[in-house]
Parts: C-alpha cells; sequence; structure tokens
C-alpha cells in the first residue's frame, strides 16, 4: 500500500517544487527527477504485482474523506472565480449545482458510507498505472525542451508561466494515480475533478481568446459529467448502500435493476471524459494547448480516465441491457463519424485528435459489449493508443517548431530535413493502422466479440470506420515517405530532452508490440479472470508471437541507417527538362515553367466537419437522453 500512497502524492510534491523554484535550471532537474522516480516507482509497482487478483487494502480514514470534500470544493471555487471574471455564466450555474450535490452528498450521506478497504490493485489499474507513470513521465521531460522553445516565440516581456505549467502536469499525474488507485468512489470523484480543473488551466494556458474560450467549452463539457458523477454518488448512498467501486461492480451484476440509473451516469461521465459524440469538441478545442498538453490529456491521462471507468463498468454492461447499448452505440456512432472526419483534416494535430476520440470510441463499444473479449481488446487498445499517440504528438510538435507548420502538406520532404524524426513518426502511424502492430490485433479481437455477440450492425461499423482509418493514415505516411530535392536538415536543433522523450516512447511501442504474448498472459488476462472467472479461448499466443517476429522485421528495416539517405540524386523529369531540382521546377509541353506538386485528397465536401458532426451530435445525444429516461422509468417501477 505503500508504493500506491507514494505514487499518488509524489507528483503532487513536485508540483509544489516547481511552484516554489523558478530557477530555469533547477526546474529542469526536478522535472527530470520527479519522471524518472515516477517512472521507476510505477514500474517496480507493476513487478510487485504482476499477474495478481484484486487485491484491497484497509485505509479507511476520516481525515481522508474530509480533504476529499475540502478538495472537490475548492476545484469548483476555483472554476467559479474563473466564470465570473469571464463572464461565462454556463459553467458558471453548472459550477453552482455541482457545488450543492457534493455538499448534500458530503453532509447528507458520506459519514454513513464507510469504506474500510479504501485503495485496490488490480491488473487493469496496474496497466493504467504504467501508462501514467512512464509514459506521463516522459512527456513531462518533453516538455522541458518543447517549453523553452515555446516560451522563446512569446512575444518580448510576456510572462514565464511554465512554473504553473509543469506543476499542473506533475498533479495531473497524481489526480490520475488517485483514480485508478480508489475504490473508494468519493476519493475517485475528487480526483476525477482535480483532472477537469487541471485541464482547464492547460487548455487556457496561453490566455488568448482562442484558449480561454476552449478551455470552458471543456469545463463546461466535464462538469456535466462530473454532476452525473456525483448524482450516481447520491443514488449508491441512498439506494444501493455503498461507495465501494468493488461491491458497487458486484451489486450491478447481481442486481442490475438496483444499479441501473448509477451505472448509466456513470457511463455518462465516462463518454463525457472520453470527448464521444456530442462532447468531442472538448478535446478538439485541447489543441490550442502546447503539445505536451496534448500529449497528456489524448495519451495517459484525462480521456483514458473515461475510458478506464468504462472498461471497469463492463461486467455491469454485460448484464444490463440499457446502459450496454447507450455505450456500444455511442463509441461506435463516434468512432465511425471521427474516422471519417479526420480524413477532411491536413493539420496534423487535429487528425491526431480526431483519432483519438474515434480509437477511444472503438474502446468504449468494446466496454459496452462487456464479454472477456471485448475487455480483452479494449485493454490492449487503451495500452497501445497511448504509447503510439504519444509518440506522434510529441513528433508533431518537434517538427513544429522546427519545419514552421503543423500541416500534413508542409511535411513533404520530412524525411530528408529530420530523417530521424520522420521515421518514428512513421513507426507511431504503422502502429496505429498496420498489421502486425499491436492496435491492429486488439482491432482484430474487438471483431471477434463483436462477430460472437452477433452485433452486425457493429460489425459493419468496424469494417467503414477501419477504411477510413486506413485512408487518413496511409495519406499522413505516404507524405512522410516522399524523398525529393536536397531540403536543409534542421534536426540538428531539436533539445535532448526532447529526443530522449521521443525514443522512450518509441522504444516502448516496439517493445509492446514485440512483448505483446508476454503482456497478455501476465496482466490483460488474469485481470478478464479475476473479473469473468474464465480465460479468454479465441485468443491463440503461437499466432500472437509470429506477430511479434513480422514487428521486429518491421522496426529493423524502418531503422536501418538513422542518417541522410546516400543514393545518388537525379534531376526531376515530369515529362519536360528540369529547370530547377531544388523548387522542383521543369519545362511544360508549352516551353514554359511548371512546378511539380504533390497534395493529398482530403474529401471535404464528403467527410467535412459540417456534414458529419451534427449526425453524430443529434445522433449520441437521442441515444443518451433515451437510456437516462429508460433508467429512470427502472427507478420509478423499483
Amino acid at each position: 500500500m505503500e508504493l500506491l500512497l507514494f505514487l499518488m502524492a509524489f507528483p503532487a510534491v513536485i508540483a509544489l517544487l516547481l511552484v516554489i523554484i523558478r530557477n530555469e535550471f533547477a526546474r529542469g532537474v526536478i522535472v527530470w527527477t520527479g519522471a524518472i522516480v515516477t517512472a521507476i516507482a510505477s514500474i517496480a509497482l507493476a513487478v510487485l504485482y504482476i499477474g495478481c487478483d484484486l487485491t484491497l487494502f484497509d485505509c479507511e480514514s476520516v481525515i481522508a474523506d474530509q480533504a476529499c470534500t475540502v478538495i472537490s470544493c475548492i476545484c469548483v471555487v476555483v472554476i467559479l472565480a474563473f466564470a465570473v471574471k469571464y463572464k461565462n455564466w454556463l459553467a458558471g450555474l453548472l459550477g453552482i449545482i455541482q457545488l450543492a450535490c457534493v455538499l448534500y452528498v458530503e453532509i447528507g450521506f458520506a459519514h454513513d458510507m464507510e469504506v474500510p478497504e479504501g485503495l485496490y490493485i488490480d491488473s487493469l489499474s496496474l496497466m493504467m498505472a504504467l501508462i501514467i507513470g512512464v509514459i506521463g513521465s516522459g512527456i513531462c521531460v518533453y516538455a522541458i525542451g518543447y517549453m523553452k522553445d515555446f516560451q522563446a516565440h512569446e512575444p518580448e516581456g510576456a510572462k514565464d508561466r511554465r512554473p504553473t505549467f509543469f506543476a499542473l502536469m506533475f498533479v495531473f499525474l497524481s489526480a490520475m494515480f488517485a483514480i485508478v488507485f480508489s475504490n473508494n468512489m468519493s476519493w475517485m470523484f475528487t480526483a476525477w475533478e482535480v483532472t477537469t480543473l487541471c485541464s482547464f488551466l492547460l487548455i487556457g494556458y496561453t490566455k488568448t481568446e482562442e484558449a480561454i474560450r476552449n478551455a470552458f467549452r471543456q469545463i463546461v463539457m466535464n462538469l456535466a459529467g462530473g454532476i452525473a458523477f456525483i448524482l450516481a454518488l447520491l443514488i449508491c448512498a441512498s439506494q444501493v448502500g455503498t461507495f465501494s467501486l468493488r461491491d458497487f461492480i458486484e451489486i450491478g451484476i447481481s442486481n442490475p435493476g438496483l444499479a441501473l440509473l448509477p451505472v448509466v451516469l456513470l457511463a455518462f461521465a465516462g463518454i463525457t471524459k472520453a470527448a464521444q459524440m456530442p462532447f468531442q469538441t472538448w478535446l478538439l478545442g485541447a489543441m490550442v494547448a502546447p503539445t505536451p498538453t496534448s500529449a497528456l490529456l489524448h495519451s495517459s491521462t484525462m480521456v483514458k480516465a473515461g475510458v478506464f471507468l468504462l472498461v471497469k463498468l463492463a461486467p455491469c454492461f454485460l448484464v444490463s441491457p440499457v446502459p450496454s447499448m447507450m455505450v456500444m452505440l455511442v463509441g461506435s456512432v463516434t468512432f465511425l463519424l471521427c474516422s471519417f472526419m479526420a480524413i477532411s483534416q491536413t493539420n496534423a494535430k487535429r487528425v491526431l485528435a480526431y483519432s483519438t476520440i474515434a480509437n477511444l470510441g472503438l474502446i468504449t463499444a468494446c466496454a459496452g459489449v462487456g464479454t472477456p473479449e471485448a475487455v480483452w481488446a479494449a485493454m490492449f487498445l487503451i495500452l497501445f493508443h497511448a504509447i503510439a499517440k504519444s509518440l506522434l504528438f510529441l513528433c508533431v510538435g518537434t517538427a513544429e517548431h522546427h519545419i514552421g507548420s503543423r500541416d500534413i502538406e508542409s511535411m513533404d520532404l520530412l524525411f530528408e530535413r529530420m530523417p530521424r524524426l520522420a521515421r518514428f513518426m512513421m513507426l507511431g502511424i504503422m502502429c496505429m493502422f498496420i498489421a502486425p502492430f499491436g492496435m491492429l490485433i486488439a482491432k482484430w479481437a474487438t471483431l471477434v466479440s463483436f462477430v460472437e455477440m452477433d452485433q452486425v450492425a457493429l460489425i459493419l461499423i468496424l469494417a467503414f470506420g477501419s477504411a477510413a482509418t486506413f485512408m487518413f493514415w496511409a495519406k499522413w505516411m505516404g507524405k512522410l515517405a516522399g524523398i525529393a530535392g536536397e531540403p536543409e536538415d534542421v534536426e540538428l536543433t531539436v533539445h535532448p530532452s526532447e529526443w530522449a522523450s521521443i525514443l522512450l516512447m518509441a522504444v516502448l511501442l516496439v517493445v509492446g508490440c514485440v512483448m505483446l504474448p508476454v503482456l497478455s498472459e501476465a496482466i490483460v488476462e488474469p485481470y478478464i479472470v479475476s473479473v469473468f472467472g474464465l480465460q479468454v479461448t479465441d485468443i491463440s499466443m503461437d499466432n500472437l508471437w509470429i506477430a511479434s517476429i513480422c514487428v521486429c522485421v518491421v522496426v529493423i528495416a524502418l531503422f536501418t541507417g538513422l542518417g541522410r539517405s546516400k543514393k545518388r540524386r537525379v534531376g526531376v523529369y515530369l515529362s519536360g527538362v528540369s529547370r530547377d531540382d531544388g523548387t522542383r521546377a521543369f519545362q511544360n509541353s508549352m516551353s514554359g515553367e511548371s512546378l511539380a506538386t504533390v497534395r493529398n485528397w482530403y474529401m471535404e465536401d464528403v467527410f467535412g466537419e459540417a456534414r458529419m458532426a451534427p449526425v453524430g451530435v443529434v445522433l449520441n445525444s437521442l441515444l443518451m437522453a433515451a437510456a437516462v429516461i429508460m433508467a429512470l422509468c427502472g427507478l420509478t417501477l423499483l
């Protein structure tokens, strides 16, 4: 238990030091130290508890309960202060409602809700701890060099807010550890709201009008999810009789009718946090924040909290049709439509955002199905999405600072301008859509689970969504792979901290894919057995090992010779005479000069946001409204 408490407390201590100590060199030392210690502690936890069943720890504490109440109230008060400052009355109204609900639950019911076993560890929370501790810490290290360049591009005399930025990132890690280790749902709610507040402050970091607007969009949507969470706790206190997550899930399995409404409300909270349609706009708006924020929100924290809660509730979905259909359909519609919308995007970070929302939709759909095979797929989708997206966000951030653009069309010659970075970016893209990398294996397991449940609609959605995924990733990869001309190598000015983090993510990605069979046996399958009491029978270890060998071959081929290409250059010849190889100009058939250009087809008129987004927003809103109404009717009947 001491290691769990350390992981929850240590990043918060680092955050406090970063606020107090303002020296840039000292800040770098503190961030490196905090990241390394957090990563080592999370790995030590994995070594200690790998393959374990659910382990509960006795840590009931009145002081901890009171502290959580105070922290929850402070979070809302801070949000209310910003709402008044920027005259955002909707955020203020939701904040007041949440504050009233928190005080009502804590004062009226919480003292009767004893949860002796306040903390726990199982294979799912262990996997999440590794994601938070290793990937999240790596992103913090990356931010050292990135934020130095970011501050250098700020207007002269601009206030240096980097101490606050780094402190918020470490508080984020601390809160995420609390979410995945808390068996007391009241404690989980407090950590849940801390991540909401930190996200709000990080998205609004630049304090521009656009940043403030997007920060409030995030806070409004996540306050709605927070209100649903606290209402679920209220019903748990008054009807179900427990704040213990383990006991609640057991009751949800044995008595689905009793737990119906709180399961629907918790699922709603998870959907908002995971940025599923109609709440996808808050995650898209988060792109205005510095790249480390985007990477942290999209990979190891925030959105992963949402799908973590949904996967935890999967056994309840398996026996309860109303929340199951809501979660399945909301996730599958989000996966399909956001995959389509990603096709129409030229902004690399926006492609990553839509891809993130789409993949979270697939994880959500798997959780809604709730079978052992679906949960197996969901856990690996969480793992490989976290690693690959972290790698891609970091690569895009570094590329943007050195080529001056995040547009995919500007990455035409990235393979020559930044050869190492381009290869790392290609590795991340391959993991997202090419066999035998981990994401494709997880999608195959998803397909198996859909087939076994006779979900024909979900099978069709998976097929069309995967086809769209192939299209937008292949377009981007084609841009990276193109080599022409003799551009300047701008890779020499990348900060060591950025290289260290990018290399860490690349190594994790390769190791994760190669060791997938081991991860399945040591982490994922023990969780399936502990929850469902049976093993996944459709996963062939032999096939997984064959895939691992294929990954080794692909990676070796990709990274053989990290330097610039040594092949002989030839002139540009496109049915004419080359005029200027550097600009790729040639003499055309009319003796004039033309430029050779290659541009991807984005089909904005077909898959643009204006066409796709309203469909998903309306459809998913109706689905969730119907589920809540049916749950209320079920509660009335009880």
